[in-house]
């Protein structure tokens, strides 16, 4: 029995009927174009949530994870409903609620889960979470999806039953991606293409900072972002802000309302600009000059800081640092008011920006992140 079984054992009191696992992400470019029907590429982290499992016959959800403090969290699906939140046992349950409402025959189970993504670090903890316990729910009970579907159902028990308005780029990452490649989605028709991500065979390292700053998704400021990019595109007559092509942005600009502090023209162009940088970052991939997508990252921040408005003082901290130390890009990733920071830099000096991060940040965890295959079953009983 692995460890994670020894530990389900424990937990309660017999052997799981099998193991699963699902990865963190990192967004190498493409921050909050996912809702906006647009282009992201991400890669899978070697950072995973476990989850081991044994279905239940009468109707009880019993959660419990290595890593959170309370115990075992028991929940009747009878009683599952949008909008009732557990803590952290919100996320699991919102998966088998939304499987059940999907018509999939799931009954209860009890899960027991532990994991190296950080927590809060804009690093995709609840996505991993959320994936791994799709997976295990639908393979114990033979549930026939793909993984696009697997990630969109994750995505729905996020939006409906946590009421977290968040795209689908998360669980598209952890379901989807494959080794030694970032997965670049358009979001709008869900097409996805593995672009090779060979980060070792250029003599560079991809370092996450995750800075330890707390944010939440669920909360007001993710939402009004969301809002926003939703009244700019209403405002220009567009499904959404993807159909302002680049070349047409300035147009598209002095068409939207004045503002007092110009929110929508911001959104609009973070959006517009950010889109265009998943392309030339894409093509610079497929050209084999991977070190020249270091100031598109760059870029990228800017404009995340600047226009989104969505950085702060620690992530800040961290790109002006590892950008003096002779990285070749950087910038925050995930959904930002805190999480992590992502820097490209040549392998040697990996050691140094590290120290340099940490003397600046002492606060900070720095790991290197390698892409990493998507969700996966470990073992079967």
């Amino acid at each position: 029995m692995t460890d994670l079984g020894i530990a389900f054992k424990d937990v309660f009191g017999r052997a799981p009927e099998g193991c699963w696992a699902a990865p963190g992400r990192v967004n190498l470019i493409g921050e909050h174009t996912d809702y906006n029907d647009g282009h992201v590429l991400p890669f899978a982290l070697a950072q995973t949530t476990r989850a081991a499992v044994a279905r239940r016959d009468d109707g009880l959800l019993r959660v419990h994870s290595a890593d959170m403090d309370g115990g075992v969290v028991e929940l009747r699906l009878d009683d599952l409903a949008p909008g009732r939140a557990a803590g952290w046992a919100t996320y699991p349950a919102a998966v088998l609620w939304t499987l059940r409402e999907a018509g999939h025959p799931v009954g209860g189970a009890d899960i027991h889960y532990d994991s190296t993504v950080p927590v809060g670090g804009g690093l995709s903890s609840s996505a991993a979470l959320q994936v791994v316990t799709g997976l295990a729910l639908g393979d114990l009970h033979g549930v026939d999806i793909t993984r696009q579907e697997l990630a969109l159902l994750c995505q729905r028990s996020e939006n409906v039953y946590v009421g977290a308005p968040v795209g689908v780029m998360d669980q598209t990452a952890s379901a989807c991606c494959t080794e030694g490649h970032a997965l670049h989605l358009d979001v709008r028709g869900l097409e996805q293409r593995q672009v090779p991500l060979d980060l070792v065979g250029a003599g560079l390292t991809l370092l996450v900072a995750d800075t330890r700053v707390k944010h939440a998704h669920a909360d007001g400021a993710y939402a009004a972002l969301r809002s926003g990019c939703e009244a700019a595109a209403a405002a220009l007559g567009l499904a959404s802000l993807r159909d302002v092509p680049y070349e047409g942005l300035d147009a598209a600009l002095a068409a939207l309302p004045d503002e007092p502090d110009g929110r929508l023209r911001r959104l609009t162009r973070h959006i517009v600009t950010e889109n265009r940088r998943v392309e030339e970052v894409i093509a610079l991939l497929d050209a084999g000059r991977i070190r020249e997508i270091g100031p598109v990252l760059t870029a990228g921040h800017v404009s995340l800081r600047d226009d989104f408005r969505i950085s702060c003082p620690e992530l800040d901290l961290v790109v002006d640092t590892v950008l003096a130390c002779g990285a070749l890009g950087a910038r925050m990733t995930g959904g930002g008011f805190g999480g992590s920071a992502i820097a490209l830099v040549p392998a040697e000096q990996a050691g140094a920006v590290t120290a340099a991060v940490q003397a600046a940040l002492p606060a900070a965890r720095v790991f290197p992140a390698t892409p990493s295959r998507g969700a996966h079953p470990l073992a079967r009983a």
